[in-house]
């Protein structure tokens, strides 16, 4: 299990982020809203435990970023806050826990083992087409039974094609849903991306290109 601790007290998010690696809990420490932000970007995580109150864009604001994502990660928030209103507003960005300072790390730590559980009954199955095989839950891809390194963006963007099911996929609807909100429609980065995706995958060639239409996976 990889955690992303959001929490701008450097003293707190280093006693838990140790506390968690003495149960076997890899984690990483983002100190300011930003921060979460670009390792969100460049990491896959299996929770987030996040506190509203920080620096740069607010708590709230990252957790609507990972809800956005759709990438299913479960978040735990932390608030000085006891509040029934301040809970309910939390649970309605969609955060699936609330907890208190100040906490117990052994209460946490059950916590995030709880909605771990619950996240593998919800895993999303395994694709496979054309001797590709995709597990969205574990992140690997393999072709003809060899193991692929995909970047993140490279995995995203696999992953919409495969879904696809041999359907047409617009570079904008690529752009839309591997990319964030902020990426320039008029970027070559969905071109590159396929690109060098073909290559990591190799030949025969299962990606085509289909002229003024887009991209699909042949069957």
């Amino acid at each position: 299990m990889r955690v992303l601790i959001v929490e701008d007290e450097p003293h707190l998010a280093e006693a838990v982020r140790d506390g968690l690696r003495l149960e076997a809990i890899a984690a990483d420490i983002a100190l300011d809203g930003n921060t979460a932000l670009e390792l969100l970007g460049v990491n896959a995580y299996d929770l987030a435990v996040l506190d509203r109150d920080i620096p740069g864009p607010s708590g709230d604001e990252v957790a609507r970023h990972i809800v956005a994502s759709g990438r299913g990660i479960p978040i735990i928030m932390l608030t000085a806050a006891d509040r029934i209103d301040d809970k309910a507003s939390g649970f309605g960005l969609g955060a699936d826990d609330y907890l208190t300072k100040p906490f117990e790390l052994r209460e946490l730590v059950l916590r995030l083992r709880a909605l771990d559980r619950r996240r593998a009954h919800a895993r999303p199955p395994v694709r496979e087409v054309a001797g590709l095989r995709l597990d969205p839950f574990r992140r690997e891809v393999f072709r003809d039974g060899r193991p692929v390194a995909l970047t993140r963006k490279q995995f995203a963007v696999l992953e919409v094609l495969v879904a696809a099911e041999g359907g047409v996929v617009s570079a904008e609807d690529l752009l839309e849903r591997a990319w964030d909100a902020n990426a320039d429609p008029l970027t070559n980065a969905v071109r590159f991306t396929v690109s060098a995706l073909r290559k990591r995958l190799g030949e025969p060639w299962i990606i085509s290109t289909v002229p003024g239409a887009g991209y699909r996976i042949a069957g």
